[in-house]
């Protein structure tokens, strides 16, 4: 008998990582389509060594410091992954208001990573920093009450949004580890 070593498809993997779960997981299965587009599209930019910029809204900072430890976790079995908190390196994300200040951003930015950059916004799309993200087109975007292409949207009224979230942060997580040791193919879907 010989086994199958060729990588999974991204969208079948991530459907059976969402029925492993069971019912905590089950809201899932019907959005996982909206998933697998954007998640493997920052998985492939992440792998050809963008550096993904972290901002979120105020009031998930908390699941900003969360997101880096987990995706970077010290002990772990892969590479460490340039995802950095855009406001380790900028703390006046609240201060920029208008395009002349976005430019000068990006334009350090664009200086501090030449391999180029990527925004993944956590939050409220409504929100001042949530347009910095959006100045781009190619950022990862979970927004809060607000549906735009190529982002993953929730709403902020949902009492289990934290839970969500986290379940997300985790898919994301197994995601890049699948996609890094060749378990699965996200080719197919970009």
């Amino acid at each position: 008998m010989t086994t199958d070593t060729r990588p999974k498809d991204f969208s079948s993997w991530t459907l059976e990582q969402i029925r492993s779960k069971g019912s905590s997981l089950s809201w899932m299965q019907e959005r996982r389509f909206d998933w697998v587009a954007i998640a493997a599209v920052a998985i492939e930019r992440l792998m050809s060594a963008k550096t993904l910029l972290l901002i979120t809204d105020r009031e998930r900072e908390w699941f900003a410091r969360y997101t880096l430890s987990r995706l970077n976790k010290f002990d772990t079995q892969r590479p460490l992954l340039p995802i950095i908190s855009l406001g380790t390196i900028f703390p006046y994300l609240d201060k920029i208001n208008d395009s002349e200040q976005l430019k000068i951003l990006e334009d350090m930015l664009s200086l501090a990573f030449p391999n180029d950059h990527m925004f993944f916004y956590i939050g409220k799309g409504n929100d001042p920093r949530a347009q910095i993200a959006k100045s781009k087109s190619d950022s990862l975007l979970w927004l809060l009450d607000e549906t735009a292409q190529n982002s993953f949207s929730l709403s902020s009224k949902d009492e289990d949004l934290d839970i969500k979230l986290i379940q997300l942060l985790m898919l994301f997580d197994k995601s890049i580890d699948a996609v890094l040791f060749c378990e699965v193919d996200i080719q197919s879907v970009l």
